[in-house]
């Protein structure tokens, strides 16, 4: 929403600043996205006289100017055929921002002749689109600035502009009387009564107006009046000066008055040429084939789900969106039909959003506009058009009736200190409120039509509030109702969460956010997809059922990245995934996806690709960094969406499913056109249990000053045992003095018996209160070499 200062001071009675406006209203929940002031950017140019005007010696249309100015005489090529010895115009000289353009000047050579400067025309200083010729001047002081020039004979072309953003629930704030009416009530001046109007009708209104019963509350009110006899033609300037600071591009007098009160009073109205309309108008539902060449250039297929002013000949208008190109008026037009109407907000909107029609009407008709103003606004257009284009106008037409908007809210002084915290006297919140156009009758708040937003005293508050101004509440402490530590907002659970996250990104993977939703068919292949998960009213096809994992999602996106180019992924999701569709069944996810290159060419060997080890590792720190139970159970049965025998699941006791791990299988790639390699990592954080204490305390580090010994053993075992079993056996040997056991080497073949493989560990041995004699290790060791012959049958290879 855009408006001029003098325009403002239309409304409102005030000495006050465009700075000081524009604090008010941001103040006042009116945001002020700009002030464009164009003086400031007319300053640099200067009033001057054209000493001589001599033809350019190498070009017929070009024109060398000897030009006066405060400092003497400057050379300038013009090709304005107005130039003249004794003109009186405009200069930029070299340096200056042409604001049309946009440009800067500098010192030019045209067809080999120096130009110091420019002569501006209308267009190139941004005052109207005139570019027949340079600037004439009627007189002047040479030397003088341009902005102030124009001060003193053209004020509305350097009066500033104020833009603010408009909020949904503020219609009243579309027009500049709603604006001079919040800043009046914050005390900024006082708000000058709207001049009264009356049109006398001459004759009887000659094209009936109805409403079809069909629309139901679409149409509430319909009215016109005809001018006949009008003169229509350019607007006058202060008209037209003002439509164009606001951007809007002046058409002619009928058409810039509908503009001028949809901007002034927040007003829409539309102008017909009644000698195009063939009998009454009728405003019905669009019928199904019909169409309408509109004055936005294009044509519209229509329906039953549109509103349209029609005469016999069919739709004439977009109810409250745009006019029809048929009947819009022209420099020839004599007989002006001019109508106002209320329309159903959200049909409105909804017509607006499937025609892809964006319009001043419609952004104001869909957030509600005064119904009172309705008749008022449609007469004001009357006179205005009366006043400046002549002729006569008729009897009021009218069709429906103005819907009563008698609304009351309840005024109880007590809550504003009790919602907001703000100490004001009744006397003021009276005050505030009466300015504001409420009608206060003892503890009953009449609401003023302008104001659909208010509804209950809450919004009273609101108001009372935001017009006294938010920076007035005191600064105060919160009363403490606790201990002075708080607790955690999070649960362990939630703080869990976030850790993972904080982990795998950490890590190297990039999250991503993907639907709750995907298909049937990709639920399928993750053991889901079936009735239980099925959405009834999915938002697209390809969302069907609810996730029964996160790697469908990532899968997806992995495939698109890979589209586009990016095959060497990382990518992490935590959130929830379902089992069901019934309450609480769901369950906390979180997984990771790698495809291509885990390590790319370099000087330092060849490219790897992702294997189920990295997945591995990347899950092993995961669960480090949640505090997992250092010992969990590998088993090898994982679902069928895992590579067999290249994919593992970890559980805590025999049932606990915690997380699972490895290559995905091939076939589900294919199915999610994702180019393999892939390998993935899934964790459910809810599986591993919680610390017995909310301490985030690290646990105490233990080190000890003794020498750590190491002792290397490798076995031979039958080929189908796990090293993970030497390994938990070696462990089990000394848990006190063994700290770390690890697989340094596995082979097969060589001297070794068919079916038989050898697995080297090393075991490293911290002792805490004395150095370990030569004794001491040689038991530890003996007991290593028994407890793994015992669980796994092994021998120690000689």
């Amino acid at each position: 929403m855009k408006f001029t200062l003098s325009w403002l001071r239309d409304h409102l009675e005030t000495a006050a600043t465009p700075a000081e406006i524009a604090d008010a209203l941001t103040d006042l929940g009116l945001e002020v996205e700009s002030v464009a002031d164009p003086a400031a950017a007319l300053a640099p140019f200067e009033v001057v006289r054209i000493r001589e005007a001599a033809p350019h010696p190498d070009a017929d249309r070009l024109r060398v100017a000897r030009v006066e100015t405060a400092t003497g005489e400057v050379q300038v090529v013009c090709g304005a055929p107005n130039a003249r010895a004794g003109l009186i115009g405009v200069l930029a000289r070299p340096g200056a921002r042409i604001p049309a353009t946009g440009a800067t000047l500098s010192v030019g050579r045209i067809r080999g002749v120096e130009s110091h400067g420019m002569l501006l025309s209308e267009r190139e200083a941004g005052l109207s689109d005139e570019h027949e010729g340079i600037i004439e001047l009627p007189e002047g002081e040479v030397g003088e600035s341009f902005a102030r020039w124009l001060a003193r004979h053209r004020p509305e072309a350097v009066d500033p502009v104020i833009a603010i953003k408009i909020t949904p629930n503020r219609p009243d704030a579309l027009g500049v009387r709603g604006i001079a009416r919040d800043l009046a009530a914050r005390g900024l001046g006082r708000l000058r009564p709207l001049p009264p109007v009356a049109v006398r009708g001459g004759f009887p209104q000659p094209v009936p107006v109805a409403i079809d019963p069909a629309l139901g509350e679409g149409c509430p009110l319909f009215a016109a009046r005809l001018v006949r006899g009008v003169r229509n033609g350019p607007s006058p300037a202060w008209l037209q000066a003002r439509l164009r600071a606001i951007g809007l591009r002046p058409i002619s007098l009928l058409v810039d008055v509908t503009n001028l009160l949809a901007f002034d009073l927040a007003r829409p109205l539309h102008v017909f040429d009644a000698a195009r309309l063939r009998g009454g108008l009728v405003v019905r539902p669009a019928r199904e084939g019909e169409t309408l060449a509109a004055l936005d250039g294009r044509t519209h297929a229509l329906g039953p789900a549109h509103m349209v002013i029609a005469d016999e000949s069919g739709p004439v208008s977009l109810a409250g969106l745009v006019g029809g190109e048929a009947t819009g008026v022209t420099e020839s037009t004599t007989d002006v039909l001019v109508e106002s109407a209320l329309w159903d907000p959200l049909r409105i909107a909804a017509s607006g959003r499937a025609l892809r029609i964006q319009s001043d009407a419609r952004y104001r008709f869909e957030r509600g506009v005064d119904p009172l103003m309705a008749l008022e606004g449609l007469d004001r257009a009357v006179a205005l058009i009366l006043e400046h284009a002549g002729g006569e106008a008729s009897d009021l037409s009218l069709a429906g009736a103005v819907p009563d908007p008698a609304r009351t809210a309840r005024f109880d002084p007590g809550r504003l200190r009790a919602l907001v915290g703000l100490d004001l006297p009744e006397a003021e919140q009276r005050r505030i409120l009466e300015d504001l156009g409420f009608r206060l009758e003892g503890e009953t708040a009449r609401i003023p039509s302008w104001r659909p937003d208010i509804d209950g005293t809450a919004d009273l508050v609101e108001e009372i509030a935001r017009v006294a101004s938010l920076s007035r509440l005191p600064v105060a402490p919160l009363p403490c109702r606790g201990p002075a530590v708080p607790r955690p907002v999070l649960t362990p659970a939630q703080t869990r969460l976030s850790r993972a996250r904080r982990t795998l990104a950490a890590l190297g993977y990039n999250e991503c956010v993907t639907y709750a939703f995907i298909d049937r068919e990709a639920a399928a292949l993750f053991g889901g997809g079936d009735e239980a998960t099925r959405i009834d009213n999915p938002i697209a096809a390809d969302l069907s059922h609810l996730r029964p994992s996160l790697l469908p999602g990532l899968l997806r996106a992995a495939a698109r990245n890979a589209a586009r180019g990016l095959s060497d992924l990382a990518l992490f999701e935590a959130s929830e995934v379902f089992t069901g569709g019934e309450p609480g069944e769901q369950r906390a996810e979180v997984a990771a996806l790698l495809v291509g290159r885990a390590v790319p060419r370099g000087v330092h060997g060849p490219a790897r690709p992702a294997d189920p080890f990295d997945a591995k590792a990347d899950l092993e720190a995961l669960l480090a960094a949640l505090g997992a139970p250092a010992r969990l159970a590998l088993n090898r049965e994982t679902p069928p969406w895992w590579h067999p025998g290249r994919s593992g699941l970890l559980t805590l006791g025999p049932k606990t499913q915690v997380a699972a791990f490895g290559e995905i299988h091939p076939r589900v790639l294919a199915a999610m056109d994702v180019r393999g390699p892939a390998v993935a990592l899934v964790l459910w954080p809810d599986a591993l249990p919680l610390p017995r204490t909310a301490s985030r305390a690290r646990p105490r580090l233990g080190l000890s000053d003794l020498q750590a010994v190491e002792r290397d053993f490798a076995f031979v075992v039958d080929a189908r045992t796990e090293a993970s079993a030497l390994v938990q056996a070696a462990q089990a040997a000394d848990k006190s003095l063994i700290e770390e056991v690890r697989v340094f080497d596995a082979f097969e073949g060589g001297t070794l018996p068919p079916g038989r493989k050898s697995v080297a560990l090393t075991v490293r041995l911290q002792p805490r209160e004395a150095t370990l004699t030569e004794a001491e290790i040689a038991r530890v060791s003996q007991a290593v070499v028994d407890r793994v012959a015992r669980a796994t049958g092994a021998v120690l290879r000689g």
